[in-house]
């Protein structure tokens, strides 16, 4: 499970897809085989997340790694690049942005 700590220096990814409400549930069966699969397995891979909008629009995913090279190097492998380009035909679009943590409200 996440943990959103105010120490955490490692690299936070969230990445958001645009579905639509036929192919949501398609595409979260495709995320959480290449979570359990592949992603949660990489070195430097600490936790994440999927999430479904209400509308079934949106997924949204959250990751947190030990450092920005170790999530590149996941995307760059062939594994994942064969299943991201089968998501990425599945989705309207799809968007990974690396973030640097700022403030944690509890």
């Amino acid at each position: 499970m996440p943990d959103i700590r105010q120490d955490f220096d490692g690299q936070t990814v969230i990445c958001t897809f645009e579905v639509s409400p036929g192919t949501a549930h398609d595409v979260l069966d495709m995320l959480e085989d290449a979570w359990d699969q592949v992603i949660r397995k990489q070195p430097g891979f600490i936790s994440g997340a999927i999430h479904l909008n209400d509308a079934q629009t949106r997924i949204a995913t959250y990751s947190q790694w030990r450092d920005r090279k170790d999530y590149q190097a996941m995307l760059r492998s062939d594994e994942m690049r064969r299943r991201n380009r089968e998501i990425n035909a599945m989705c309207k679009g799809f968007e990974p942005v690396m973030y640097e943590l700022q403030s944690v409200y509890e």
